[in-house]
């Protein structure tokens, strides 16, 4: 039996064997506050197999009168033998609205970042919503992430508070413009986790680290709750842009929602199998915002991308410090330009994003780098939308790409220079802060220049010539030099293609 201060205390057993049991495990009542005091305390108990389902929801009869809703969970960790899965469970909660997929129930989400959270009309956990603490039937979400050989077990304790509900305040977001200048290239980090999800700095330390690494703009994408989007404009100020989104962290894959609008919230709780994913990509547009698969190739259980890139809008190629499953997005996102060049449709731009957590993680390495008519919400999505970006590892590296015809004609990065196929045409790339850096010229069939290292001083320029015809579109890299081996060196940069001919 568990202690309570004022009440006594209910407790209860619920097992769940295999994935085909139901998806609502027993649920847990509780007296009114005339009848039980000034708190009330309920714990649950269960095990899970493996093979359970992705998501399951124990439901709370909560009373009328409740000030503050409080949820504490434990799970055994048993040892494993080495190369097999361990537990792992997530948590969340849903409030008497329902659990409704994409539905309005939806009041926080920690993950597996935090043992407890609460709620009430004026504060809430980090990546819980404050608000009133309505009677009805509210549901806590278990997700379990990954299932020990043994089972997992769990215990759950909930306490309600009665008594008078705080005032809650108004959310205030961060504006959606700062003063910028003009058409220019701007700086971006649009992948960064705080302690509204599983990050450990607070948005104020993440604004001091953006502003230090030469950011314009930053957007707040936490792990499958918007709870955050509240807590930026204290943040934000002329000289620096907060965009408000949310990394949908799906069993199948990591998709970054960029831009949306203040207060939107994209479910999260399907696979690829499921169908569903359309649904809330086209949510996401909706509200104003771009979808970006996030690391693509990454290793980690459910990280890999499987929904393929029909609703992207971009594409996050570079992810955190260069590593192998970065190279082989890069890859495949070249081969995507490949076959848009092939089918004569539409292509995928690519960007980058720090994916920062905590110290050490670097913000703004790497950095998305746009070209916008000025500093506002509109103008970079759009920029981003419509590839004019380059991918550097720092405010170090400048790149300006640029192909130009005989009579005048003139294109930069994601842009098409219309020219006929046999026209000659003159590539120009100007670098600087690459010191020794490769400069690497891939087009539609492969790497057709390669330049010597540069300078120490990391500035230099880079000419080369050729047709449509030879080459549907060139993009460039900036590559580090390699100790030993055939394989390239990590990228200190890399951009969007510029596309050669008439089509």
């Amino acid at each position: 039996m568990c202690e309570e201060h004022q009440a006594g205390i209910g407790r209860r057993a619920v097992f769940l064997t295999g994935a085909a049991a139901a998806l609502t495990l027993g649920s847990v009542s509780f007296a009114s506050a005339a009848e039980g005091g000034r708190r009330q305390t309920r714990t649950v108990l269960g095990t899970l197999s493996p093979g359970a389902p992705d998501f399951m929801y124990v439901p709370v009869e909560v009373p009328d009168g409740v000030r503050e809703i409080k949820v504490a969970y434990t799970y055994d960790r048993p040892t494993v033998p080495a190369g097999t899965t361990g537990n792992a469970l997530d948590i969340g909660i849903f409030d008497e609205r329902g659990t409704e997929l994409g539905g309005r129930g939806f009041r926080g989400w920690s993950g597996g970042a935090r043992t407890e959270f609460f709620l009430r009309a004026d504060d809430a956990t980090p990546g819980y919503l404050p608000g009133p603490v309505r009677e009805g039937t509210w549901h806590i979400a278990l997700g379990p992430y990954t299932v020990a050989p043994q089972g997992l077990s769990y215990e759950i304790t909930v306490r309600l508070t009665y008594g008078e509900p705080g005032r809650a305040l108004p959310p205030v977001y961060p504006p959606e413009r700062a003063k910028g200048r003009g058409r220019a290239w701007y700086r971006g980090d649009c992948h960064l986790h705080s302690w509204y999800s599983d990050g450990r700095r607070t948005p104020a330390e993440i604004a001091a680290l953006a502003r230090a690494a030469g950011l314009d703009f930053i957007n707040s994408s936490e792990h499958n709750t918007h709870s955050a989007h509240a807590h930026w404009a204290d943040a934000a100020g002329d000289d620096l842009l907060v965009l408000l989104g949310e990394e949908v962290t799906t069993r199948n894959g990591h998709v970054v929602a960029i831009g949306t609008d203040p207060g939107t919230f994209v479910d999260w709780r399907y696979r690829a199998r499921d169908n569903r994913f359309g649904r809330f990509a086209r949510q996401i547009r909706r509200a104003g915002g771009l979808v970006v698969p996030a690391h693509p190739h990454a290793t980690c259980i459910g990280c890999t991308w499987k929904f393929g890139f029909g609703e992207a809008d971009a594409v996050e190629v570079w992810n955190g410090p260069y590593t192998p499953d970065d190279e082989v997005a890069l890859a495949d996102w070249d081969g995507m330009l490949v076959a848009s060049v092939r089918d004569g449709r539409g292509w995928i731009p690519a960007m980058g994003g720090s994916d920062a957590h905590r110290d050490p993680d670097a913000v703004g390495r790497p950095q998305t780098v746009v070209l916008a008519d000025g500093l506002t919400r509109e103008s970079v999505l759009d920029g981003i939308r419509a590839g004019r970006s380059y991918v550097a590892e720092s405010a170090a590296v400048s790149i300006a790409l640029t192909a130009s015809g005989g009579r005048g004609e003139h294109a930069g990065i994601g842009e098409r220079l219309r020219v006929d196929q046999d026209t000659p045409v003159t590539v120009r790339l100007e670098v600087t802060g690459a010191p020794r850096c490769t400069v690497r010229l891939v087009t539609d069939q492969g790497v057709l220049h390669t330049g010597g290292p540069l300078p120490v001083s990391g500035a230099g320029v880079v000419e080369w010539r050729t047709t449509p015809s030879y080459a549907a579109y060139v993009r460039a890299e900036l590559r580090h030099e390699t100790a030993a081996g055939p394989l390239p060196g990590a990228l200190a940069a890399f951009t969007n293609p510029i596309f050669l001919g008439r089509r």
